[in-house]
């Protein structure tokens, strides 16, 4: 059985200077955002299906450099989860609609530090979560966060 393309090739639209997406032949749309740093490996920031936003594991890089942020897990943790928000601004969501949140953490000892930044973005009615150990991550990250939203309709 032949594989179907996962995108149609058509050229990303513009929405806004800094964010576009990208529509496919199979019902889903892969969602880029200038304002949250590029993939750094075959992967797409987001992708859009079924009335939801998928977003990738982010990690604490600052857009502009792609450099990781300097800092203790808190500011780290804040740095992840502007570039979430950031990613699902451009998706069309926010972070009022992440409904799940899986959190990677180096050193488990950072739990605390972690969820009190983490509380102060997903505080009001926290999502579903799961937080799991890991020996490593990408550039020597010591968080990392991906989400599953909600995508906002808009209001009539």
């Amino acid at each position: 059985m032949p594989k179907t393309p996962i995108h149609s090739g058509a050229a990303p639209q513009a929405i806004g200077p800094v964010v576009s997406r990208q529509s496919s032949v199979v019902g889903r749309q892969a969602v880029h955002s200038g304002d949250a740093p590029q993939a750094i490996g075959p992967y797409s920031q987001a992708i859009i299906a079924g009335g939801f936003v998928y977003c990738s594991g982010q990690t604490p890089l600052d857009p502009a450099t792609g450099q990781l942020i300097e800092g203790d897990i808190a500011a780290q943790t804040r740095r992840v989860l502007d570039n979430l928000s950031a990613v699902l601004t451009a998706a069309g969501s926010s972070l009022a609609q992440v409904v799940k949140t899986t959190v990677f953490l180096v050193d488990m000892a950072d739990f605390a530090a972690m969820n009190a930044a983490y509380a102060t973005y997903l505080g009001d009615t926290p999502p579903a979560r799961s937080t799991i150990g890991v020996a490593a991550l990408p550039r020597n990250a010591r968080v990392e966060i991906e989400c599953i939203a909600l995508l906002e309709t808009p209001s009539a």
